[in-house]
């Protein structure tokens, strides 16, 4: 009935930001070499560069972890994570991990080869290089209609399951290591999956005896948007909807650094006793023990709690709901955006922004430095520094996309914070046709984004 956006919480401890001038983050950028993960957390005043590990957690988590049992093998905080994925995933062989990429690298590196694929509607950058780092081969295979960034259509997260069936034919079903659906689909512009998706999927990787892996990290949010889209979900509870995606599932991957509400934990979930001792035995060796797995008691005990609160109606309500008035507000204004609006964050067609600036001179980039400047608003590309490659002749073989994605920390900015932002963009519109393009002055050949150097074309 109100328009107003009321955070449905109490603010109880709060976090200094430190204020600075266009004229300090010019230094400031230039230092960290126009790459924003290069800066102080301090220089930032709001940080939307990433959803994971962000999140504020509630007076009951922490009380919780008050209850963190350290024992090392057999806590009783085990006890309670292993009940509470458990309940909800409907897997028998559960293995925490300190954050998603530790189990992505444990199944992907146990399933993955040269000779190999991976077939998802879009591998996000850790699991690309997870996959990419055991040999084997990432295949992303959204719906056209995902594409279209305009197009208003309810599910952009989907897999194209036409292309999968012709995908298997082609490369032979023992070579598929494996299907990914991630929910929602992050590289995608955090747009949802349906259930009838899953299900269908679900039959293939069945007929065709492949692995059904749910990246089930911002699983909650998904939920949401099925009750909300999907028919015969209406009257279905958000935590009943993400259980019969579960169900589908051969196993599951989640950080919980999403929709697990906490700053650091993970795990993978899995049906079968073979896979769960292959991967049991990787885990040992670089996670820790099979009943903590890189985690304290502490931190198993917040998960606990969080995978019970993010499934709450009143929260998720309000993080979807806060997150589309950011991405309305944008779109108002002008600027292209993957629409409709995702659960997380919002995604900025930088290419539109910037029909000036070509490809090879990062756009996307640029528009996060941008931000940055006018703003001191810290955001990430999603394009062709993230997702780049080089063929033989060392020429830049583009991503399908360049975006900047503003990601929203889950109960940490209020509404003033993100009407900040939007009148940020006003500026970013009145000097979008002086800016310049960036090269890139140092790289890695993995995950190169966190760590490249950049400069101005002059």
């Amino acid at each position: 009935m109100f328009k107003t956006i009321i955070e449905p919480f109490r603010i109880k401890s709060v976090e200094s930001i430190s204020m600075n001038t266009e004229d300090q983050r010019i230094k400031f950028l230039e230092d960290a070499h126009y790459n924003p993960f290069l800066l102080k957390g301090e220089q930032v005043i709001i940080d939307l560069l990433t959803d994971s590990g962000t999140s504020a957690m509630s007076n009951k988590q922490w009380a919780a972890m008050m209850n963190g049992d350290e024992s090392y093998a057999g806590s009783q905080s085990w006890e309670r994570l292993e009940k509470a994925v458990h309940e909800l995933t409907g897997m028998p062989y559960i293995l925490p991990t300190h954050q998603g990429r530790a189990a992505e690298r444990i199944l992907y590196g146990h399933l993955g080869s040269k000779g190999k694929y991976f077939i998802s509607n879009t591998h996000f950058d850790t699991t690309r290089a997870n996959i990419e780092f055991s040999g084997a081969v990432a295949l992303d295979i959204p719906i056209p209609e995902a594409r279209d960034f305009s197009a208003n259509h309810l599910f952009k997260g989907n897999l194209d399951t036409i292309q999968l069936e012709r995908i298997i034919n082609k490369r032979g079903e023992k070579n598929v290591a494996g299907v990914i659906l991630t929910v929602t689909n992050n590289s995608g512009g955090g747009q949802p999956v349906s259930m009838q998706n899953a299900k269908d999927i679900k039959a293939i990787c069945k007929r065709h005896g492949i692995l059904f892996i749910l990246d089930s990290c911002r699983i909650a949010e998904n939920s949401y948007f099925i009750h909300e889209r999907e028919k015969g979900y209406a009257h279905r509870s958000f935590r009943e909807i993400a259980q019969e995606m579960f169900s589908l599932a051969d196993a599951s991957i989640m950080s919980a650094k999403k929709d697990g509400l906490v700053n650091m934990g993970g795990f993978l979930a899995v049906r079968d006793k073979s896979l769960a001792d292959a991967c049991t035995q990787l885990l040992i060796i670089t996670e820790g023990y099979t009943t903590y797995g890189g985690l304290s008691g502490r931190d198993m005990e917040a998960i606990a709690v969080g995978l019970d609160e993010v499934f709450k109606p009143d929260y998720l309500h309000y993080r979807i709901v806060s997150t589309r008035y950011l991405g309305e507000n944008i779109r108002q204004k002008g600027v292209s955006i993957i629409y409709p609006v995702g659960g997380h964050a919002v995604y900025i067609d930088a290419k539109a922004l910037y029909p000036h600036i070509p490809v090879h001179q990062y756009p996307g980039q640029v528009l996060v430095c941008e931000l940055y400047r006018i703003g001191g608003i810290r955001c990430v590309e999603i394009g062709s520094v993230m997702f780049g490659k080089y063929d033989e002749k060392g020429k830049l073989i583009p991503a399908q996309v360049e975006l900047a994605r503003l990601a929203i920390p889950r109960r940490v900015y209020t509404q003033s914070h993100i009407d900040y932002v939007v009148e940020v963009f006003d500026e970013i519109i009145r000097t979008k046709d002086s800016v310049k393009g960036l090269r890139i002055t140092q790289e890695q050949h993995f995950l190169r984004h966190f760590t490249a150097h950049f400069e101005w074309i002059e």
